[in-house]
């Protein structure tokens, strides 16, 4: 399974290639550094031991946070904010799985964490370092590249960072933008993911940051094969410094930090409500007519979105690298994500692993890298719309990227996921 993966990184690179908008524009430099470094970091962390000790102490530290990140959550929720099978200190037990009172009040607290780290200036230069590597290795402009950097940490917010040189972005630094915010996670949504998949998979927290990170490069990858550059950036070569409006003080930081987790949360199940109940919706229909065809045919289609979605991304879960016995399982849940969201996607994903319907820790893996991403249809809305409001003069071109934006983060996340099974050895202190 290794060779495939391995094939399936030049098939997704040929892929790309092929709906490129200009390809005599390719930088082929490009592309092979930022392949070359997600192979190097891959490396790293599945083959090297002291990388895979490293990660191992990242997964301890963020299951930790989370652990005390519920303490708040459960001064205000009570038994609700329980995780199954736990018990509190006063001897109350956990009433179930419940996303909004469980998994959904940690953003709150990441996202004040994380305001903290912005204020210490500790999160500026972290950001900083990523941002010189990929501008003097791929030379691409340095306000992209700081965005790219800032957005393994953060979401949309990662924009902030480069807001002064915006309006004079050319169309790929802007496409790269919005691939980048689309392809990787902000920290406040990897405790989600943590917390739905601790328990079936104890070292998600090591693979989601190992994710996040490589998911950065892969996508500016993908981004300047599907529009290269063909102008002349103005920080072209450029190290530049995250722009970033200091609170006055701490307190204020966290307290900033928190709201902005609670407006997240709020689109969030906004979104989940509104997209789930949509999907439903149209399955419904879609069901009165596919059902007599079956009946009439004697076929056995799967007649919804997720069951098209399935039988589309069929080859791309399998070019990927996991197991034939669990491709049919697992493309419907890695095109779900599509039109549905990475948080439906891996509650289905940790309910396959409960039921036993996959069982293969390979599988299990690359799935988890594929589905790290922010690659849905509602996040055309959200990075289209959040970028548009920091520079409205560029909305006309912002919004005609949308959707290259959206297909460039699918692919930099199955990249990312070609990429892991390569590397992938039952061996390794980073599997389950």
């Amino acid at each position: 399974m290794r060779l495939t993966s391995f094939f399936g990184i030049f098939i997704l690179i040929g892929l790309a290639w092929l709906l490129s908008a200009n390809k005599k524009k390719v930088s082929w430099r490009v592309v092979s550094w930022g392949l070359g470094l997600q192979l190097l970091f891959a490396l790293f962390v599945f083959m090297i031991p002291i990388g895979t000790r490293f990660f191992m102490v990242i997964n301890k530290i963020v299951i930790k946070v989370l652990e005390t990140a519920t303490a708040g959550s459960y001064f205000v929720f009570g038994r609700l904010a329980l995780g199954p099978g736990t018990v509190s200190e006063s001897g109350e037990s956990s009433l179930g799985y419940f996303l909004a009172f469980q998994a959904l009040p940690t953003i709150i607290f990441f996202a004040a964490l994380v305001a903290i780290l912005y204020h210490l200036g500790i999160m500026n230069r972290i950001i900083q370092w990523f941002s010189y590597a990929f501008t003097r290795l791929m030379r691409i402009s340095g306000a992209e590249s700081c965005s790219a950097a800032s957005n393994i940490f953060v979401g949309i917010e990662s924009a902030l960072v480069v807001k002064p040189y915006l309006s004079k972005m050319t169309r790929s630094e802007l496409n790269t933008i919005l691939t980048c915010g689309m392809a990787t996670i902000a920290s406040s949504m990897l405790a989600v993911y943590t917390f739905i998949l601790k328990g079936e998979f104890p070292m998600i927290a090591g693979h989601l940051v190992s994710a996040s990170i490589m998911n950065a490069p892969a996508a500016i990858v993908i981004s300047k094969i599907l529009l290269p550059e063909d102008g002349s950036p103005v920080t072209l070569g450029q190290n530049i410094r995250p722009h970033y409006e200091k609170d006055p003080n701490l307190f204020a930081a966290i307290i900033n930090g928190a709201n902005s987790g609670v407006k997240l949360v709020v689109g969030i199940v906004s979104m989940l409500i509104a997209f789930l109940g949509l999907v439903e919706l149209v399955n419904v229909i879609i069901g009165y007519v596919g059902s007599p065809l079956n009946n009439l045919l004697g076929t056995h289609i799967n007649w919804s979105l997720e069951g098209f979605l399935g039988y589309l991304f069929y080859p791309l879960t399998f070019i990927i690298g996991i197991p034939v016995s669990d491709v049919a399982t697992l493309s419907p849940i890695i095109g779900q994500r599509l039109i549905l969201s990475e948080v439906t996607a891996f509650q289905n994903l940790s309910i396959l692993i409960q039921s036993g319907a996959v069982q293969s820790p390979r599988s299990i893996v690359i799935a988890t890298y594929a589905l790290t991403g922010f690659a849905h249809v509602a996040s055309i809305a959200i990075f289209v719309g959040g970028l548009s409001a920091l520079v409205p003069e560029r909305i006309k071109d912002i919004s005609r990227l949308g959707f290259k934006a959206l297909l460039g983060a699918t692919f930099a996340n199955l990249l990312t996921a070609s990429v892991a099974g390569l590397f992938y050895s039952g061996g390794t202190i980073l599997m389950p």
